[in-house]
């Protein structure tokens, strides 16, 4: 009876180093297309928050939904509830995201979170400043030379097709995104959540990925929140920065730089 030949060694090892290059070569498509899949959902739930918010302003006379959650005005009820948000069980920061004016338009907690989310969040999403976000106490913009330049009214808008509604924000802070407008610099920090750049909603209903373009919007981005202090905001000639914040406040309150 003869022996059966096995592999060798020699034989073994090629096998190995055959897989380790094939596994190289799919493992980055596959991520390609995940992130592919992520990002396709993340723009579909965007535009159905911004439908939602759009319906919201048309059953009220066209004002437009309060986008700040971390200092709800009075007589302005928020997009979401903002009340346990930050504290609480997952499972009652999902309930409490009912509490919002917006939920009863599409009736769905999952749509608040983008598939790229970690456990535990609830809501990666934010209305940017402009669209009746944040203020201060005495009702007078946060940001700088943006008097008069907040959206209160559906019918205040032009263009809506060049002006943010919501942005793809994840963690970064608990109210209402921002970005400077009279100086070539950022606020709030730049988020990347899809691969280098992230997705925006437009107030005429439509959602667009942004990718971009400048590594100082990438660097910054790529920091966790606690250490966006270590990178300067200002960035002059930066037209990440620039197409933000056109985007944001319908236009740029300096000269930019070339």
């Amino acid at each position: 009876m003869g022996r059966t030949r096995g592999f060798t060694l020699i034989e073994l090892l090629v096998v190995i180093a055959i897989i380790a290059v094939l596994m190289a070569i799919l493992i980055p498509t596959l991520h390609r297309a995940r992130e592919q899949g992520q990002r396709a959902v993340c723009l579909n739930s965007l535009k159905q928050l911004t439908l939602a918010w759009m319906l919201y302003a048309e059953d009220n006379n066209y004002k437009i939904v309060n986008g700040s959650t971390f200092f709800p005005r009075s007589g302005e009820p928020a997009w979401i509830g903002a009340q346990g948000q930050f504290s609480g069980s997952e499972r009652e920061r999902r309930e409490h995201l009912k509490d919002g004016v917006l939920y009863k338009y599409c009736e769905d907690v999952d749509i608040f979170k983008c598939p790229t989310g970690i456990r535990g969040e609830v809501v990666t999403y934010a209305i940017v400043d402009a669209m009746n976000g944040a203020q201060m106490d005495d009702g007078s913009p946060r940001i700088p030379g943006t008097e008069g330049l907040t959206i209160k009214l559906l019918t205040q808008l032009r263009r809506p097709g060049e002006r943010f509604v919501f942005i793809d924000e994840g963690k970064i802070s608990p109210d209402s995104w921002t970005v400077h407008y009279l100086e070539e610099s950022w606020w709030d920090q730049p988020t990347m959540r899809h691969g280098d750049g992230t997705n925006f909603s437009f107030a005429d209903g439509h959602s667009e990925y942004w990718k971009w373009k400048d590594g100082r919007t990438v660097k910054l981005a790529r920091l966790e929140n606690d250490n966006a202090g270590s990178v300067d905001p200002r960035q002059p000639g930066n037209p990440d920065l620039h197409n933000v914040q056109r985007a944001a406040w319908g236009k740029l309150g300096y000269t930019p730089s070339q």
